[in-house]
């Protein structure tokens, strides 16, 4: 098995053990539990495994038995957000699992409050803040943010891609985690916290029980730290770019996409497909219905429909159909005529 890369801020930890000084708790276990040393600890520059982080704050959320590590005035007891995964398990779909999460979030406390926004298609999920976190506000952010996006995609079964998070808060040195932390471009300074993705998803019914709940509350924290892999829409996202641009490459849809090429490919594999059979299948449908609908010449056709030339578009339309381009039309001609 190929090591985890060191990646995790040390801020992070920092921020920990600002949590264990708030309630005079001694955090030594905590850190050789997860074999962190106190000369990193103060180091700018080090870094620490994503499964060492997610060690450390369960060490720490139980020790200290506050899932929030000291951001509240109050402490959120441990099996708080188990809690908030069981009331949202039944729901019909993820928006009403999300809204469900926002407003049982608001029950525990007022100091944070999440919000579900729906616009124009796209969805977002916001923070608004009612106290000053200090030192605790970047931890506590990325960390709400995270385990809501990582319950989504567990509910759901999918990777949701994200089209832009946002921190209200300057570019950290460390901002090159943010990446590997969030699956979509991040920015800073911005109004509030918050990410926001493609409303398709929140129709998407959940795919979890109570089985696979007590699985997953064994290591709930891995949602915070380990991105999702698998996208149920993603056979849909990239059909619908290939539909508004046909000769799309393979890079130019992982940029819309958010995700790496080597991602693509194999994810698009894993949900039994591949971007060749998507394209052939959207410039087919195109083609057949430019060539019944429209007198346009063969070269316009191979054209619109992503082709450098006639020639290569023929030869591939044969390949789908069995039939000259111009056979298909005169057949569909034919057919229209005899009605």
């Amino acid at each position: 098995m190929q090591a985890q890369p060191a990646a995790t801020p040390m801020a992070f930890v920092r921020a920990i053990v600002l949590a264990y000084e708030k309630y005079g708790v001694d955090p030594s276990s905590a850190l050789r539990a997860t074999q962190i040393t106190r000369a990193q600890l103060h180091r700018e520059d080090a870094r620490i495994t994503a499964l060492q982080m997610e060690k450390l704050a369960e060490f720490a959320m139980q020790e200290l038995d506050d899932e929030a590590l000291g951001w509240f005035s109050r402490p959120l007891p441990w099996g708080t957000y188990g809690m908030l995964s069981r009331a949202s398990l039944t729901a019909p779909n993820l928006e009403v699992a999300l809204k469900r999460w926002c407003r049982h979030q608001a029950l525990f406390t007022q100091e944070l409050l999440l919000s579900l926004v729906v616009e124009e298609g796209e969805a977002r999920i916001e923070i608004a803040e009612h106290r000053r976190f200090g030192e605790m506000r970047e931890l506590c952010l990325v960390t709400m943010l995270r385990f809501v996006h990582g319950y989504a995609c567990w509910a759901i079964d999918s990777r949701i891609p994200l089209r832009r998070v946002t921190f209200p808060f300057a570019a950290p040195p460390h901002r090159d985690a943010y990446p590997r932390m969030f699956p979509g471009p991040v920015s800073f300074d911005a109004p509030c916290a918050g990410f926001a993705f493609d409303a398709e998803y929140l129709a998407l019914s959940l795919r979890r029980d109570e089985h696979a709940m007590r699985t997953m509350l064994q290591r709930a924290l891995q949602l915070t730290v380990v991105p999702y892999r698998r996208d149920r829409l993603l056979v849909h996202q990239v059909r619908e770019l290939l539909e508004r641009k046909p000769a799309a490459t393979a890079a130019a849809l992982s940029r819309a996409l958010h995700i790496s090429t080597r991602t693509l490919h194999r994810q698009l594999n894993e949900e039994g497909s591949s971007l060749q059979h998507l394209k052939d299948d959207v410039r087919r449908r195109q083609a057949i219905e430019l060539l019944g609908r429209t007198s346009r010449p063969i070269k316009q056709i191979a054209s619109a429909v992503g082709f450098e030339n006639e020639k290569s578009f023929i030869r591939a339309f044969r390949g789908w159909t069995g039939a000259s381009p111009g056979e298909l039309r005169r057949a569909a001609h034919a057919a229209k005529q005899s009605r």
